[in-house]
């Protein structure tokens, strides 16, 4: 009688817990979106390879045109939101994640028409290396209510470093063309706080229209 190697045993047991990330699609008569979300690091890094920043989620999209002629698509056509707090994130250029820029995170809030933001300071590109923020603080005026958008703008750190993993990131991203034919790719986005699977939408604003997407769990 054989018998399986603790090592192996151990192998399998851990494959047995792995479940597919949850996945979603939306379509209409001009477009199809097929999205999959990765939403820890430890998914993030088996799919990039390297590690990213708490926060960070890699949303894998598909887009089939189905209208006739070309479709151009963007990433700027997305954005995710949360229901927890109404936080929404627009995707990040690969050299914001892993570039040698400093991407700067400013909240934008909105509480009985009344507009207040807090700076929460600049991050560094993280793929590699850590991905912290440095000083700022909150800062506005009136009270602040949900959070309707976290906004980031980047600001070269004059140091001139190139980060390794940045080609990978600009290989894999969603890219932006014109298009009869079916094109994937990889979006990187910023949701500050933990948020469930079932909280989170991916909304698609483009030439085809106006869609939005659910995530399901894999049963």
């Amino acid at each position: 009688m054989r018998f399986l190697s603790p090592v192996l045993v151990c192998a399998v047991a851990m494959g047995a817990d792995v479940k597919p990330p949850p996945k979603g699609e939306a379509a209409n008569a001009k477009i199809r979106i097929e999205a999959t979300a990765h939403l820890n690091r430890d998914a993030v890094k088996q799919l990039l390879g390297s590690e990213l920043e708490e926060g960070m989620v890699v949303v894998e999209v598909k887009v089939t045109p189905l209208g006739e002629g070309a479709l151009a698509v963007s990433r700027d056509d997305f954005f995710l939101r949360s229901d927890k707090d109404g936080q929404r994130c627009a995707p990040y250029s690969a050299a914001q994640v892993a570039g040698s820029s400093v991407m700067r995170i400013s909240s934008v809030y909105t509480s009985g028409g009344v507009i207040a933001s807090e700076n929460q300071g600049p991050v560094w590109g993280g793929m590699g290396g850590p991905m912290g923020r440095l000083g700022g603080g909150p800062g506005g005026i009136g009270n602040t209510g949900t959070m309707s958008e976290a906004k980031a703008s980047v600001e070269q750190d004059g140091k001139g470093k190139e980060n390794p993993v940045l080609k990978v990131l600009e290989a894999k991203i969603f890219p932006e063309v014109e298009t009869t034919e079916p094109v994937n790719g990889y979006l990187y986005l910023l949701m500050e706080g933990k948020h469930k699977v079932r909280q989170l939408e991916l909304h698609y604003k483009g030439p085809a229209g106006k869609l939005g997407l659910r995530f399901l769990e894999p049963k």
